[in-house]
């Protein structure tokens, strides 16, 4: 793992998903095969493989401190092309201080990540007035995540964190995307730990050879995502667990 620090010359970034992003590292040691962020490396000049590298923007929460008194409030999504709680976030705590900034100018946030370390923040957390929280989530199947997630925890640690969050009276979700195999088991698993689960696709081809190598290529399939739709469709209906498919 190649880990520089850098200056950035900004931080908070117009965003396609909500009105702004704030990603305090580029690249992310999860190294999910799937993962549409790698296309960031056309822009930054990395040769390095996805997930080999990571770029600590160590003046994050300085620029962030400046950039909120200027600009007009709105939602923040944190991270939108790292995982905001990636281990390196232990050491540098980049994503605890831009939380803390955010929180003290009432900004309102969405955090997405697969890591339990942010229980390490929770009296951050408490502190917002509107924030929401939502973890990654692609199967149910450990075997499948060592596969296209191998750096990441566990799925159980993942729906245990997001018990604890919501037991606090944090809104969470689930983000079932890109969907993998073996979904389904994840529904009875999610009931009273989220507020909402949204379902997407794979649409994207970084895991192609992923799928190929483990003889998974029916999972790719339009075939594949129109059955798993109405399978989960009438699971979280019976459980009456709000969702979303996103195609």
């Amino acid at each position: 793992m190649i880990v520089k620090e850098i200056l950035a010359k900004t931080v908070l970034s117009k965003s396609k998903v909500f009105d702004y992003a704030v990603n305090p590292y580029v690249g992310c040691e999860h190294r999910c095969a799937y993962c549409y962020a790698r296309f960031i490396k056309r822009f930054t000049g990395h040769n390095e493989e996805w997930g080999e590298f990571v770029d600590v923007k160590i003046n994050a929460a300085e620029l962030l401190e400046r950039e909120v008194k200027r600009k007009r409030v709105g939602r923040v999504w944190v991270s939108g092309v790292c995982d905001p709680y990636q281990p390196l976030e232990k050491r540098y705590e980049l994503t605890k201080r831009c939380l803390e900034i955010l929180s003290t100018h009432r900004w309102p946030v969405t955090i997405q990540t697969k890591s339990p370390l942010i229980l390490r923040d929770l009296p951050v957390l408490r502190s917002f007035d509107d924030i929401e929280v939502g973890f990654t989530i692609t199967t149910a199947e450990e075997s499948v995540r060592r596969i296209f997630e191998p750096n990441t925890p566990s799925i159980e640690d993942r729906i245990r964190t997001l018990g604890r969050l919501r037991s606090i009276g944090v809104k969470t979700f689930a983000m079932i995307a890109p969907m993998l195999p073996k979904p389904e088991p994840l529904v009875l698993r999610l009931k009273g730990k989220v507020d909402r689960v949204l379902i997407d696709r794979m649409n994207y081809h970084y895991a192609d050879s992923l799928y190929k190598l483990h003889n998974l290529q029916h999972a790719s399939t339009d075939a594949f995502f129109a059955e798993k739709k109405k399978n989960l469709s009438n699971a979280f209906i019976r459980e009456k667990i709000p969702f979303q498919f996103l195609y």
